[in-house]
């Protein structure tokens, strides 16, 4: 699994760096205060669940374990879930899709909980080291 997990968190990295950039300089002066934040707030943790990705990756080889599988997928689902709802709703008005947010808002929260899943299967997973 480590090789799937390294892949999943090279490109989840890859485009983090690239949607970060895009926010920076193409959306500056296209959103308002508040969805920058929204944008950044994205960027930031999608960053930080990278780190948790690549730990998983290379701990698999370490601890071959269900636990520490289903924290990575965990971990994959909710970046996707979570930082890809906040991209989406920050950029709402731009991308024409207002009429999306009462299906993206309850998203967030849901990849939110998947991320806290994915922390709380890899302590377990720690345990067993």
């Amino acid at each position: 699994m480590y090789k799937i997990f390294g892949i999943i968190a090279a490109l989840y990295g890859m485009l983090a760096v690239i949607l970060g950039a895009f926010g920076a300089h193409a959306l500056k002066d296209k959103l308002d205060i508040y969805q920058h934040s929204i944008y950044e707030k994205a960027v930031s943790y999608q960053f930080y669940h990278i780190a948790a990705l690549i730990a998983v990756a290379l701990l698999s080889p370490k601890i071959n374990s269900k636990t520490l599988t289903l924290s990575g997928w965990f971990f994959a689902v909710g970046i996707l879930l979570f930082s890809g709802s906040l991209y989406l709703l920050a950029t709402k008005d731009i991308l024409g899709i207002n009429g999306l947010t009462p299906i993206l808002g309850p998203i967030t929260p849901l990849g939110g909980l998947c991320l806290i899943i994915g922390w709380g299967l890899l302590l377990v997973s720690f345990r067993k080291l």
